[in-house]
């Protein structure tokens, strides 16, 4: 797999640099490339107690996202996925603690825990006061004697950051760490594995599966499971967190291993809010990346009671950019239309033969929706078939509240819906069709001449014309030969569908920004759907 970057050797020094180049001067770096990768806070004067964590790089924002005023004092990063060395961690130590001391924070990893243990020993010969703790928030594995440390560890840098800001000892900052590791939890799941920068990528998650329990480092996870949708996946999840929820309010930290897109984020967020779970849950941290797994297509629940000191500590205001704010989870805010936008509802009639010539039509393109994105993908952004189908679902859950016996009204109730359930510009000239068929109805044309002009008033609106690679190719033939029947209109429209595909250059539509060598030998899918439903007419009503 190909990836930004120009050695393994020299990622991690040139990626630090690169984010401290935009940290404003808030950040520095100590001396010592390669060996020693410590960032620092520059406006640091030792008066309170410094907080220190670290580990292996690839989680970013993690560990120097989070280097700032109210969260960590100095990040230690080692190489992708193994720990800093142990003079690394001392020279973060020496760099920040003064009198009041220093915490350090530490997943639950072998080389973390030994490395930063031999670090403390040697900061303590040299008259430092330096705690340590160990994060073990990871509930995946119930029978791993040591629990390791993953996006929990971000409660702790958080609270005990903020402790720390406000002056709090090292005794007072360290037993409000150790409350928190104790009580925070987390799971994470997977549709994929990470890609390590120069090694091969590991396979090991099958087509239609997820792992759940996978560690930050791409460690294998309890079990993999079918994977069906966001909400299962959210439900699994908590169904392994709930044994872990106690009474009172919890704040939930929803992390992005690396790989999610912000849109399933978002969904997972909402999944997460009205969950089994959801009630209990008064803050959500996120969704965002903050302890990520370089490019891993999945996410991680972090689960913590929180009391209203706590509450207090995760809202408090913190300089790092990475920190995404804790918020209060609400209800979805509903506010009315405006006036002028409420649809005005017909009145509906029954008429069971309009009603399975609609459901036929909507089936249609139901059936063909992976075809169609297939054909879109090569020449647009890959949605014509999934946009068509849910405008069918859509309009097939509205025909009991539809005028089916009364045309003109039922022309302007179609293109009314398709204006509320159908995305694109697709949906907007579709609504603009069936709404200008209606026009033409109450004007006295008859079927084929309401068609007629409402497809000339698409051609006004939009632009396109026969030959510019849209669905007018298939439909303007189609509705032209369709006074001699349905099975000239199918063969007209399939015509003028597959001579799209000798169309080079597109003048209208998404394929106009698609150079040729794409076009060519490929059918524009939104004619490709006019002939299909042409055919299927053909086929059911009659030549």
């Amino acid at each position: 797999m190909n990836q930004f970057i120009n050695s393994r050797e020299t990622l991690v020094t040139e990626a630090i640099d690169g984010t401290l180049r935009t940290a404003g001067g808030r950040l520095a770096r100590l001396d010592g490339y390669p060996h020693i990768k410590v960032v620092v806070r520059t406006d640091w004067d030792k008066s309170k107690v410094a907080l220190v964590s670290g580990g292996g790089s690839g989680h970013e924002p993690s560990h120097a996202g989070f280097v700032g005023q109210g969260m960590l004092t100095a990040a230690v990063c080692g190489d992708v996925f193994a720990s800093p060395s142990v003079d690394a961690v001392l020279a973060g130590i020496l760099a920040v603690t003064g009198r009041a001391g220093c915490l350090l924070i530490v997943k639950n990893y072998t080389g973390d825990r030994l490395n930063f243990g031999l670090a403390a020993e040697r900061a303590r010969a040299f008259g430092l006061s330096v705690n340590m703790v160990v994060v073990d928030d990871d509930i995946a594995l119930p029978d791993l004697p040591q629990a390791r440390g993953v996006a929990g560890t971000l409660f702790v840098h958080k609270i005990a950051g903020a402790l720390a800001d406000q002056g709090g000892d090292l005794a007072s900052v360290t037993r409000a760490a150790e409350r928190v590791i104790a009580s925070a939890v987390s799971i994470g799941m997977s549709l994929d594995t990470c890609t390590v920068p120069g090694s091969p990528k590991e396979a090991r998650i099958d087509r239609g599966k997820a792992e759940l329990g996978l560690g930050i480092h791409g460690e294998a996870g309890v079990e993999q499971v079918d994977f069906r949708s966001a909400r299962e996946a959210v439900r699994m999840v908590v169904e392994r967190l709930t044994p872990h929820v106690g009474p009172g309010p919890h704040a939930a930290l929803l992390n992005n291993l690396g790989g999610a897109t912000p849109l399933e984020m978002a969904v997972l967020a909402e999944e997460l809010a009205t969950s089994a779970i959801g009630a209990q849950l008064r803050w959500l941290i996120g969704p965002a990346p903050m302890m990520t797994s370089l490019d891993m297509q999945g996410f991680s629940v972090s689960l913590l009671p929180v009391t209203k000191a706590d509450e207090a500590a995760l809202c408090a205001p913190v300089g790092p950019w990475a920190w995404p704010g804790c918020l209060a989870l609400d209800a979805v805010p509903v506010l009315p239309l405006p006036d002028g936008l409420t649809p005005i509802q017909p009145m509906p009639s029954r008429n069971e033969a309009t009603r399975a010539f609609i459901e036929g039509c909507c089936k249609v393109f139901i059936a063909a929706e992976a075809d169609l994105n297939a054909l879109d993908a090569k020449s647009g952004d890959g949605d014509t078939g999934s946009t068509l189908a849910t405008a069918s679902r859509a309009l097939i859950a509205a025909l009991d509240r539809m005028p089916l016996a009364d045309l003109t009204q039922l022309y302007r109730a179609i293109g009314l819906e398709l204006s509320q359930t159908m995305g694109g510009s697709s949906g907007v000239l579709l609504a603009i069709f069936f709404a200008a068929a209606g026009d033409a109805s109450s004007s006295g044309e008859d079927a084929h001449g309401a068609l007629m002009a409402a497809l000339d008033r698409v051609q006004q609106v939009g632009g396109a014309q026969p030959g510019d690679r849209t669905m007018i190719d298939a439909l303007l033939p189609a509705l032209q030969a369709l006074p001699q029947g349905l099975g000239a209109a199918a063969t007209a429209a399939r015509k003028g569908a597959d001579v799209t595909a000798t169309i080079t250059t597109a003048k209208a539509g998404r394929a106009s920004y698609v150079n040729a060598a794409k076009l060519e030998g490929n059918v524009d899918p939104g004619a490709e759907a006019v002939a299909r439903l042409f055919e299927h007419l053909a086929e059911t009503v009659g030549a």
